[in-house]
């Protein structure tokens, strides 16, 4: 009766087991004063931009010649008219509003997704890897058997995002129909050069497989040559999907906005992918609420992008005050150049849980074990930049000391 899929699942989800040790710790220290490094929740408030535009919707909501019931499945033709515009065609991608799915948020997106392929398909997963994409693969039953030896399933090509190679995986000599890429990446912070995205692109075009390309943290990105869609690549529009989500960029967490690319371009054994995700969320979806996407509008403003820029330029500060603290206190870490995440090597040989526990009792700092994201990330700990100034401050100083 049960779907016996999800006793494949190892643990609890990752950052459930996280939370679960910090307040256990917690009580059994009520007194230690904690900076949470782990999950990437932003802290800072919403743009006033932002803010400023959903109260003029609900007011919209209060008055009959303004109100809004259901939204329309795909999303309002006024906020993805303007994510058409500002983050593709101003980039040069022939994207257009039809589209573009506004949703709310790119997890749920990374994993319904999946619902649109067979049963039997292989897919790959970089490593360590994002849990989500993995996981709901497990449920559909697409994984096999988990091997605890090696920390791995069966049926899923695992990529090994490494020191060695960058933390950017290699082509699989056999394509699996199914690859999840994300850059810049969570867990590492890596990204990826757009002539080596192009290559990824065309192996897939080659083989028929399907890119599922999670590109949350673009806004992030500060070098040249890093590509912010994987639609700057010639011949993507015959084989990716592209995430999107307004959580990191413009802090909506808690408000909940993300969008889904799905070219007209892109078909498979005769079907149009873009038709079969308007068809999931038409029968499985209600649309993101007006005034969410009068939020998400606002974030386009000049106003708006001034603001949210400001924010994104705040959280990277952070980020390298992380990195070059730990780099001067002997650590290996690299990320945080173009994501909001630092990937350091943990000391004196330790696991990445143990070192999650000393770092808790020695310094009060919480973060996320690597082995959480994938074997691979076993011996490294990410640290997140969505902390305040001061309590990232305070955090190295406490490492510093450890």
């Amino acid at each position: 009766m049960i779907n016996h899929n999800y006793e494949k699942l190892q643990g609890s989800y990752l950052f459930s087991e996280t939370a679960r040790r910090t307040a256990a710790f917690q009580q059994a220290h009520p007194d230690r004063n904690l900076i949470k490094l782990g999950i990437g929740d932003v802290t800072l408030p919403l743009a006033p931009a932002v803010t400023e535009a959903m109260h003029r919707a609900v007011d919209e909501m209060g008055r009959a010649e303004t109100f809004h019931g259901y939204a329309p499945e795909q999303g309002y033709e006024f906020l993805r008219s303007v994510i058409a515009k500002h983050d593709y065609q101003d980039r040069g991608c022939d994207i257009s509003a039809d589209e573009i799915f506004v949703s709310d948020g790119a997890k749920c997106d990374c994993g319904n997704t999946q619902e649109m392929f067979s049963g039997d398909v292989h897919i790959a997963v970089c490593d360590p890897v994002y849990p989500v994409y993995l996981d709901t693969n497990v449920m559909a039953g697409r994984t096999g058997e988990y091997d605890g030896a090696t920390g791995r399933y069966a049926g899923v090509t695992y990529m090994p995002c490494t020191l060695e190679n960058g933390f950017v995986p290699q082509i699989p000599e056999k394509m699996p129909e199914l690859v999840y890429l994300c850059f810049p990446n969570n867990p590492t912070g890596a990204a990826i050069r757009k002539e080596e995205l192009q290559k990824w692109v065309d192996a897939a075009n080659r083989s028929g497989s399907i890119l599922l390309y999670d590109a949350a943290y673009e806004a992030y990105i500060t070098e040249e040559g890093i590509p912010h869609t994987i639609y700057e690549c010639d011949g993507a529009k015959t084989c990716a999907i592209e995430f999107r989500s307004f959580s990191k960029n413009a802090g909506f967490t808690g408000v909940r906005l993300g969008f889904t690319v799905v070219p007209k371009e892109l078909k498979r054994d005769g079907a149009s992918l873009r038709d079969m995700w308007f068809r999931r969320q038409g029968t499985k979806y209600n649309g993101t609420p007006y005034i969410v996407q009068k939020a998400g509008e606002a974030v386009y403003t000049p106003d708006g992008q001034k603001q949210i820029k400001e924010q994104v330029a705040y959280y990277m500060e952070n980020a390298a005050v992380i990195r070059e603290g730990l780099i001067s206190c002997g650590y290996q870490a690299c990320g945080g150049v173009n994501s909001p995440y630092i990937w350091m090597k943990t000391p004196s040989g330790m696991t990445s849980w143990e070192f999650f526990d000393y770092l808790l009792d020695h310094a009060g700092v919480i973060g996320t074990p690597g082995s959480g994201f994938g074997p691979s990330g076993e011996g490294y700990f990410r640290l997140t930049a969505f902390g305040s100034h001061e309590s990232t401050k305070e955090a190295v100083e406490r490492i510093r000391k450890m």
